[in-house]
């Protein structure tokens, strides 16, 4: 036994050592430099923005905590069974999210789809933390910039949180602003003003794109500069890089609840968070919400699991991992909710205004209500460093992920070429990095917000559902659960939990069907400022092209490789006519319909007599089996002969056919004696012999030609 585990050991690390370096001899592929590594990645990588800004005002706008109840069900049917799915997937294959679709090739769109939608939040997600960054330059100063309404950004509309408290105080619904009645909704925070309009800079339409701002397009250089050094070589340098950029953050997260809890209405705040409203789990858009938000928090279905997985050791305890970081990710959402909602209830407090009137989730809540409220606090400058420091570092582990997910893809599609050398490979992701810089410009000019707002709409719904979808599909279906589960076996030495098998090849799957049919009924345009702006429609049709770049390449693939394997000649063929068509009649069967004839059938070789006709002008086929793996194709000729040819197995066609007499046809049959090996010994001794005229009880196999075309499947 123990020799047989040594030897097991020894042909995994050969294993390894083979996927690590290219059939090229170059660069290895890598491996994390430990299991802590690989967990910290996956926890940078499912534990991003959303976990800040969308998680905990989905909690409050859909029942507080009675919310928790769907999320954690969709989490235990949806996250989990998906992300063990794809960690185990990727560890097996040790290939990125493209390679790795060698499993199935015709549906290695699922590869492509992946590897853009992830690019596309890439994309996205990096002009986030560039407005990060940018508020970590602006809050360098002894007072915050957007305390007050006296700067050259602010207009009319613009009142001070103390204002707003004022306002409250007596009760006052409406002001006079230039001889205009003005209701309250339509004032402005400074953090507002100074958001869209100095940050920003925001035109007032998707339609005028105006220039670059170049403070937020520099940011954006050096958001892509720290993702390029961070990943020059790969895991090897983000392996180490995770330590900080995955745990430093929930010091941060700590040191701002601390803060948050001790402010005057910070209760208020927590208690609007958690107190349940069990009516709206009869609500199924919240159910959707629910599921949908999973796709969001654990960061499946972009290929980045793949990824970061297919480093890992081949026999390391995926099963663990698939319940760490999961479970620690969603922890990290609902704790992160009581950082926001302390300093949320906090500033209502202040304003005299409940809660709900001045919660807000995605860029609103981050960069407008949250910087509104450390603008009052003391040492105001210090908590807004600390929280967009935070805020930054969170979405980079995401960053550096996702990144990287794009670029191992294409590397191990193209090794001999992007892992030559460690020159080719620092090359290849510089090259992208700057690519991806340039693509994402349109994001931080004027109009950029609106690019942004169609990008954050419309690739994190229906592009991740359909991929999640297919996955399932094609992993337990097409491929098989019963092969995916003998893989498994022989990584991790036995098969999934039969709970992983009811997920994945059921409950799973049904549960994102239904997210896609409830995500399409409820379905409307995009808007922004609470339905103040709408989108127009060409404006939505780009949102719907951008689904379309994320999923267009499964239909190409999957028709490339149905065509490339043969589908066109299988459809052109059963597109044309067959032998039954023509005239019922047979006198009617006259020209072109003459040689074909309806009641002619396929023969048998086991078959004593031949079903043909002496004066029948058939043209009919058949293939059968013979013992040793060829093919047997006949066909009877005009002349009431038999035409056969010998077909290996690999399609090929031996260069002789031969005319077998009617009366002497299972004698020379295979599977009757005299069989297969005989027509060999007959062709050889008859190839020297004189050619008989083929009378009755003649027996004889005469080579009819030397060189023979492949047989084709149709009546000839």
């Amino acid at each position: 036994m123990g020799s047989d585990k040594d030897a097991a050991s020894h042909r995994s690390v050969a294993s390894s050592k083979a996927a690590a370096v290219g059939q090229d001899g170059g660069m290895e592929r890598g491996a994390w430099g430990g299991k802590l590594e690989f967990i910290l990645t996956c926890i940078g990588f499912a534990v991003g923005l959303g976990n800040v800004w969308r998680f905990p005002y989905l909690l409050y706008k859909s029942g507080g905590g009675a919310f928790l109840i769907p999320f954690v069900i969709m989490l235990f049917i949806i996250g989990i069974p998906l992300f063990h799915l794809e960690l185990n997937f990727g560890q097996f294959a040790s290939l990125g999210p493209l390679t790795i679709w060698n499993i199935s090739p015709i549906m290695k769109g699922l590869g492509f789809a992946m590897i853009s939608t992830n690019l596309c939040v890439a994309l996205y997600y990096n002009v986030i933390i560039s407005w990060c960054l940018y508020y970590v330059f602006a809050s360098m100063t002894d007072v915050l910039p957007w305390v007050d309404c006296d700067n050259y950004w602010n207009t009319e509309y613009c009142y001070t949180t103390a204002e707003f408290a004022n306002l409250t105080a007596e009760n006052i619904t409406e002001v006079f602003i230039n001889n205009e009645t003005v209701p309250r909704g339509k004032l402005k925070s400074p953090s507002e003003e100074y958001y869209y309009n100095k940050v920003l800079q925001m035109s007032d339409g998707v339609g005028s794109s105006g220039t670059i701002v170049w403070q937020l397009a520099l940011c954006l250089l050096l958001c892509w500069a720290i993702v390029f050094f961070v990943l020059i070589k790969g895991i090897g340098s983000l392996g180490k890089v995770v330590y900080f950029t995955s745990l430093f953050p929930y010091v941060l997260l700590t040191i701002m609840l601390i803060r948050g809890v001790t402010l005057e209405g910070a209760a208020l705040g927590i208690e609007f968070y958690l107190i349940p409203d069990w009516e709206k789990l009869t609500d199924p858009k919240v159910w959707s919400d629910a599921a949908t938000q999973i796709f969001y928090a654990l960061s499946t279905c972009t290929g980045g699991l793949i990824a970061m997985a297919s480093y890992n050791d081949f026999h390391n305890n995926t099963l663990r991992d698939s319940l760490i970081v999961p479970i620690v990710n969603v922890l990290t959402s609902f704790y992160a909710g009581f950082v926001i909602f302390s300093v949320l209830g906090y500033m209502a407090t202040v304003k005299g205004v409940p809660v709900a009137d001045v919660a807000a989730d995605g860029p609103g809540l981050v960069f407008v209500v949250y910087p509104e409220g450390l603008a009052t606090m003391p040492i105001a400058p210090l908590w807004s460093i600390l929280f967009f420091i935070m805020m930054m570092i969170l979405g980079l582990s995401s960053m550096f992920s996702m990144v990287e997910c794009v670029f191992s893809a294409f590397m191990d599609e193209y090794p001999g070429v992007l892992r030559k050398s460690y020159w080719h490979t620092a090359i290849f992701r510089a090259t992208g990095c700057l690519c991806f810089y340039l693509v994402s410009l349109p994001m931080v000019t004027n109009g950029g917000f609106y690019v942004f707002t169609l990008f954050d709409t419309y690739t994190g719904n229906f592009p991740l559902l359909v991929v999640g979808l297919l996955e399932l599909i094609t992993i337990c279906y097409i491929y098989g659960y019963k092969n995916f589960a003998e893989d498994t076996k022989m990584m991790l030495g036995k098969k999934p939990n039969i709970v992983f098998a009811i997920m994945w090849c059921g409950l799973s799957p049904l549960a994102v069907l239904m997210i896609i049919v409830m995500t399409a009924i409820y379905y409307s345009p995009p808007t922004l400022f609470s339905g103040a702006y709408v989108f127009p429609s060409w404006a939505e049709g780009i949102g719907w092209g951008i689904v379309t770049f994320c999923l267009f390449m499964l239909p190409v693939v999957f028709l490339y490789v149905m065509c490339k394997e043969g589908a066109y000649k299988i459809i052109k063929r059963t597109s044309q006519p067959n032998e039954l068509w023509g005239p019922a009649s047979e006198k009617n069967r006259t020209g072109r319909f003459e040689r074909i004839r309806p009641e002619s059938s396929l023969f048998d070789p086991d078959e004593k007599d031949l079903p043909w006709k002496a004066d029948g002008h058939t043209a009919l086929q058949t293939h059968q089996p013979l013992p040793q793996g060829l093919n047997y194709v006949r066909a009877v000729e005009f002349d009431g002969r038999v035409k056969t040819h010998h077909v290996d197995h690999n399609g090929g066609v031996e260069n002789k056919a031969f005319d077998h007499d009617h009366d002497h046809h299972k004698e020379n049959s295979p599977g009757h004696e005299g069989g297969h090996a005989d027509h060999h010994s007959t062709t050889n001794s008859s190839s020297s012999s004189s050619s008989g005229s083929g009378d009755e009880g003649e027996d004889k196999i005469r080579p009819t030609s030397d060189h023979v075309q492949p047989f084709d499947t149709t009546i000839f």
